[in-house]
């Protein structure tokens, strides 16, 4: 089993979303906590030009992401934002989010 955390302010983003949205976010991160980096896709990818990936809900069919990167022995959610083609400058800014939640992470 890995462990998977998540920052403050990604766990706030999780929790604001529609209660039928956090369960499949919660059984998402529950299969990256069994397969680690075994966990292919459709449930995880590499997000483009960025150090993190996206965790896809349902198997990419929610509109939701979480977008987390290894940290150590472990794996922090830094954001949690909409799927890119439903909302493109969301996402963009979900993943600059999480790009510098995760720099904050790595530094302390």
């Amino acid at each position: 089993m890995w462990d998977v955390r998540y920052h403050p302010d990604a766990k706030a983003e999780e929790d604001a979303l529609p209660p039928r949205e956090q369960v499949a976010m919660t059984n998402a991160v529950d299969k990256l906590r069994v397969a680690g980096h075994a966990l292919g896709f459709p449930h995880q990818s590499a997000v483009r030009s960025s150090t993190v990936r996206e965790l896809r809900p349902r198997g990419g069919r929610s509109l939701w992401r979480a977008f987390y990167r290894r940290v150590g022995d472990q794996f922090v959610v830094g954001a949690i934002g909409p799927e890119a083609a439903v909302n493109p400058q969301g996402f963009q800014k979900a993943v600059r989010f999480a790009e510098s939640r995760l720099n904050q992470i790595e530094q302390e």
